[in-house]
């Protein structure tokens, strides 16, 4: 792994080399250190930008590797497990050097959290899930689907919904970095809790500027990287806090309550008006929380 000349915890954009692979972050903010994982998986992470955390924490967010300046696997868009995930993050935390950081993983970067905290409990003061499960496939599949036919039904009048539908059809025939993005900006009304009632004003230029790289959610071997952490999480011995919008279709209310029930110890947030953006749904009441999450678990 190569070492830049500057400060790893200097503002601004770093890079690193794991595994031969380029690793990119960028330093945002003063304060007790809190490692930012964004989701997707193949989502950019600038989406995940939190100034105000910025005022209290030294927010580290990692660019995953197959996203943006950082490099891509040989089998690329295959072998981004969470295993592989957890691997680079623990060289960042080890190039960082700092004791006692705290992992925030947002979605998908939720899973990689708790799979890393799960296996180095001793690297890390506390996690935040953010809209994050204990398990994926068929279980985590048809609540969703449950949580977007509810979404419909609310919405059944509005002229977008034919769109937003149509983008859920099409998950599972994405294979380039076009059509994720294609499929990710046509989603994003489903992600909010009043995308349409807000959406001149906030979010439109949101959904433009969204970028992504497909990666397919499989092993090199073309096995599913599959998700089961509920016999493992109830050994969890790191503090949690577990963070969900009232009306995310994805990562939804029922996971962070089984997610607080298995976590001995964890601390709920339910965000009443949010969907999946609890950071720009409702900022103030997301980073208070979180700040004092973190500073009272600082080191």
């Amino acid at each position: 792994m190569s070492t830049p000349l500057s400060d790893p915890l200097s503002p601004g954009t770093h890079t690193i080399e794991v595994e031969g692979v380029a690793q990119r972050y960028h330093v945002h903010g003063s304060g007790p250190v809190c490692v930012a994982h964004s989701g997707g998986p193949g989502i950019f992470w600038e989406y995940l930008r939190m100034p105000e955390l910025e005022r209290h924490l030294t927010v580290v967010y990692t660019e995953p590797i197959g996203t943006g300046a950082s490099g891509r696997l040989h089998s690329h868009p295959h072998g981004y497990t969470r295993d592989r995930y957890s691997r680079f993050l623990l060289a960042l935390l080890d190039h960082l050097d700092v004791p006692g950081v705290h992992l925030l993983g947002h979605s998908h970067g939720g899973f990689v959290v708790q799979h890393f905290a799960l296996r180095h409990p001793g690297r890390v003061a506390g996690i935040v899930l953010y809209e994050s499960a204990p398990v994926t496939g068929p279980e985590h599949g048809a609540e969703a689907m449950r949580l977007v036919q509810e979404f419909a039904t609310r919405h059944a009048a509005h002229p977008g919904l034919p769109g937003v539908l149509e983008a859920f059809q099409a998950i599972p025939a994405i294979s380039n970095d076009e059509q994720m993005a294609a499929v990710v900006q046509g989603l994003l009304p489903a992600y909010f809790a009043d995308y349409w009632g807000d959406e001149e004003e906030k979010w439109a230029a949101l959904r433009s500027s969204v970028s992504c790289t497909h990666i397919s959610g499989l092993d090199e071997d073309l096995t599913p990287d599959a998700i089961d952490d509920r016999q493992e999480l109830g050994t969890l011995a790191v503090p949690a806090l577990v963070v969900v919008g009232r009306h995310d279709v994805i990562c939804g209310v029922r996971w962070a309550e089984e997610l607080h029930k298995l976590i001995p110890g964890s601390q709920l947030l339910v965000l009443e008006n949010s969907g999946h953006f609890g950071h720009i749904e409702e900022p103030e009441r997301f980073q208070r929380a979180v700040i004092e999450f973190v500073t009272a678990g600082a080191v």
